[in-house]
């Protein structure tokens, strides 16, 4: 079986006139649809840069990266955006809201660049749906500043939702919350994995890592191996 992402010996040099810095080196990697795959390491040994590898938002250096069967490399500054918008869904450590927008048209916000366009009743629709998946449809008219962070962090994975993407990236998503909210936003990660998506997430929290069916250990910008985890589908205290 064809894998949803394929990594082959990826590295990233970050290069100043004076020092070159390799945040990743020589880095395999297949993520299978359906996964629920967690990036763990210490602090500054290369997951969120290999997470923004995996999301299009940083080329690599050097090696393959194919995505749904596509080699990145290929793409221009806007195809990549577009097979971004496609494929790929956010989920930040800061939720990156538009204060100036309500919860429904922050959700609605990755729709108008979709190609072909959709209707004004399919984009509602949608959001209507990932507003419900994420227990928010109460708040679909409020906007960000009053809401909660754990509540701003559940739109901000309905947004992520609303393109229907083939993977859920996900970086530190409770890094801004206190650990009641933390956990509750951890517990829907978790049911979205188990309805279906396709996880990858960087955290350093190992609870909230036992939550994935695998785990990827990073140190010094090197995979150091994978470990399977029970795939715990919930987190003791939440319901």
């Amino acid at each position: 079986m064809n894998a949803l992402i394929s990594l082959r010996g990826i590295g990233k040099v970050f290069a100043t006139e004076q020092l070159q810095t390799h945040a990743l080196s020589n880095i395999d990697l297949d993520i299978q649809q359906g996964e629920f795959v967690s990036i763990c390491g210490p602090s500054g040994c290369g997951k969120s840069t290999l997470l923004s590898i995996l999301g299009l938002l940083t080329p690599a250096s050097s090696g393959q990266y194919q995505l749904a069967g596509q080699d990145v490399a290929a793409l221009s500054f806007d195809m990549a955006a577009r097979f971004r918008n496609q494929h790929i869904g956010f989920v930040f450590q800061a939720f990156n809201l538009i204060d100036e927008l309500t919860v429904a048209g922050n959700v609605a916000l990755p729709l108008k660049y979709q190609q072909p366009k959709l209707s004004q009743q399919a984009i509602q629709s949608r959001v209507q749906a990932c507003l419900q998946q994420v227990g928010m449809v109460h708040r679909a008219a409020h906007f960000p500043k009053q809401l909660s962070g754990g509540q701003q962090q559940r739109v901000a994975i309905a947004r992520a939702l609303v393109t229907k993407p083939s993977i859920l990236l996900v970086d530190e998503a409770t890094g801004n919350l206190d650990s009641k909210s933390g956990d509750a936003v951890m517990q829907l990660i978790a049911n979205l994995h188990a309805e279906g998506s396709t996880i990858c997430m960087v955290t350093h929290d190992t609870r909230y890592a036992d939550l994935a069916s695998r785990q990827v250990h990073l140190f010094d910008g090197e995979l150091l191996g994978m470990s399977h985890s029970l795939g715990r589908t919930h987190l003791q205290g939440v319901k």
